[in-house]
């Protein structure tokens, strides 16, 4: 994606089920499960590169010593950090005891890793996963980490009011914090009442307690209030552990378990690589379903929320996931081949004259897709001279027809990164042309069209502010834009940064298609159908930005953008060419969350927020007109 856009954490979990010796004998090192989580995490690298957090319960600390440790870290190296302070602590611990000691983290039996991307919420060291809720008490500790955004955050917060809290913060981090950590008090607190009643005093009560706590109970106590797309890992001290995942699926969550391990990430690929094991061996937790892992080993998957109609997050498969999944893969490749009737027409069916490359780097697999439907077309191209031909074509004719090829050149090169240290808008306009560069000769100037292929174009800035203007330096006739995503039209509520609607080009191009059509009326009346639909109970709110986009079709809508992000500067003419949404659907048919590009939310919190967006647009608008009268 040209456009840095930031999006959801990643997540991964390890349940060692045999003894740490185990490990140290099998595989040579007591820092088994440690080796692995750090595996897990840096192979999720994409999925969160401002914080970090590790935290592990350790079955085997005595009273007196430490059984929950968490450590974080902010920035882009926050793992390598986290690690090495990890191995630091483990070292003075050997130091003081046997040599064979692994220390309190070499020896956890349940670890947890998390990597964050701040989208909505707040930066900093307090705000990184994973969270810890102290307790004397070990089954009154949890330490949380997740994948998520909720969208009833205010609804969430009065709760906690109204059975008597007083919450510290409004964040939803903290907020499902307190949520779950208040229905496992009421659990423990159960637990306590049935045992006492039978008898039972002291360490046996206790132990009691912990053994039959209803982990799925206290999830389906708390699970159902939440509005949003999630993945949430706990650990409780009493050595249990859940994974759940959203009714809809939204956000993405993979395990695998054998008898010696039980591994959770949020990426297919990242587990079969860590713990070398087939695609098929790696599972889906299913839509409203949680793992539950109780301190004996055991662990089941229950159903704690209803499932609801499955919308598993398309842009997953478009951009965030990793490629390397093979059906991932299949699926980017199959959006690139999807584009090629549509680039074809725009560039009059000249592949003579035309160069084909792509915006690095996570378009690759696209771009490889639009070169197997280009060399399709091509070969059938051939087979049809070749015919028409026949005996009458000479050796020069049929040599000629045979060495027709796709011209493809990788001709945008990501060069470096604009630094804050300019100030004025003049130079930093200027040196953003310079964080993209070109491969020089690679077309005929003014002879050949150039098309280039991104997965996204949300807001358009880095086209027209740089890559535009750079690739102009060849003096193409033409420059084609593909996007093997559709126009971006709404925004996210569910864990990706595309909040604000004027931050889309689509919606911008819309919106001034609308003031040249005079239409501008519609602006007023999409405003006044949101603050109504405000009014109604949640399960009610529709979305009525759609009609801001319905007066036109797509490819009015894609020359305008066109038009918009092309420097006056460029002299080749820019035509800018999107997916359909029905290409997306053929493309990536298991996963329909597809809100960003359709506006159908998958719950009912995402049409509540899409109407407060498009307030808050119109609004500020008014402000800054009336501010520029004034």
């Amino acid at each position: 994606m040209s456009d840095h856009v930031k999006h959801e954490c990643g997540v991964a979990m390890i349940r060692l089920l045999k003894p740490t010796s185990f490990y140290a004998q099998k595989y040579g090192t007591g820092r088994y499960g440690l080796n692995k989580l750090y595996l897990l995490m840096e192979k999720q690298h994409n999925r969160g590169q401002e914080a970090a957090g590790v935290g592990v319960v350790n079955f085997a600390a005595r009273p007196g010593e430490e059984y929950i440790l968490r450590e974080r870290a902010l920035g882009a190296s926050a793992i390598r950090e986290i690690f090495e302070r990890i191995a630091r602590q483990q070292q003075q611990q050997q130091q003081q005891q046997a040599e064979e000691y692994a220390g309190a983290w070499g020896g956890a039996s349940l670890f947890l890793g998390h990597l964050r991307y701040s989208t909505t919420g707040k930066s900093g060291i307090s705000y990184a996963h994973p969270f810890l809720r102290r307790n004397n008490w070990p089954a009154r500790n949890l330490i949380m980490a997740g994948n998520f955004n909720l969208t009833n955050v205010d609804e969430l917060f009065r709760r906690l009011v109204e059975t008597g809290q007083h919450p510290r913060y409004r964040a939803d981090t903290f907020l499902l914090l307190e949520s779950l950590g208040h229905h496992l008090d009421r659990e423990v607190q159960f637990q306590y009442d049935k045992y006492r009643a039978k008898g039972l005093q002291g360490a046996a009560l206790h132990k009691q307690i912990e053994q039959k706590l209803d982990v799925s109970n206290l999830l389906q106590r708390t699970c159902h209030q939440w509005d949003g797309g999630y993945v949430v890992c706990g650990m409780i001290g009493n050595g249990d552990a859940f994974v759940v995942r959203d009714p809809a699926g939204i956000r993405p969550c993979f395990f695998y378990a054998d008898d010696e391990i039980v591994v959770v990430a949020s990426e297919r690929p990242v587990i079969q690589t860590v713990m070398n094991v087939a695609a098929g061996q790696v599972e889906e937790l299913p839509p409203g379903q949680a793992m539950v892992l109780k301190r004996s080993g055991i662990f089941d998957l229950e159903q704690v929320t209803p499932p609801s109609e499955r919308r598993a997050c398309s842009f997953e498969r478009i951009y965030f996931s990793r490629g390397s999944d093979s059906d991932i893969y299949r699926e980017r490749k199959k959006l690139g081949e999807q584009l090629t009737t549509d680039v074809l027409q725009m560039v009059d069916y000249d592949i003579d004259n035309t160069v084909f490359s792509f915006i690095p780097n996570t378009a690759e697999v696209a771009f490889y897709g639009l070169l197997d439907g280009l060399n399709c077309y091509l070969n059938e191209r051939k087979r049809r001279m070749i015919r028409e031909g026949g005996r009458h074509l000479s050796a020069d004719e049929l040599d000629r027809i045979l060495s027709q090829r796709v011209r493809s050149e990788k001709v945008v090169l990501k060069d470096i990164k604009l630094r804050t240290f300019i100030e004025q808008d003049a130079s930093r306009n200027d040196m953003a042309t310079h964080v993209y560069d070109i491969t020089y000769d690679t077309i005929r100037p003014r002879a050949d069209n150039l098309v280039v292929i991104d997965d996204s174009i949300v807001r358009g800035t880095t086209l027209r502010q740089s890559i535009l203007k750079i690739l102009d330096r060849l003096e193409p006739k033409k420059i084609v834009v593909l996007s093997s995503s559709p126009q971006v039209r709404y925004p996210d509520c569910y864990g990706i940064d595309m909040a604000r609607m004027d931050e889309f080009i689509a919606f911008r191009a819309a919106v001034a298609l609308l003031h040249a059509g005079g239409m501008s009326s519609v602006i007023q009346n999409v405003y006044v159908q949101c603050r109504e639909q405000l009014q109604r109970p949640k399960s009610e709110i529709a979305n009525p930005v759609k009609e801001i986009y319905a007066p036109f079709s797509d490819v009015e809508i894609s020359r305008k953008i066109a038009e918009m992000l092309t420097p006056k500067s460029v002299n080749a003419q820019v035509e800018i060419v999107y997916q359909t949404l029905e290409g997306l659907r053929t493309a990536c048919p298991s996963h329909t969350g597809d809100w960003y590009f359709s506006g159908n939310y998958p719950t009912p919190g995402g049409y509540k927020f899409v109407c407060e967006a498009f307030i808050r647009y119109v609004e500020e608008v008014r402000s800054r007109e009336q501010n520029l009268a004034g």
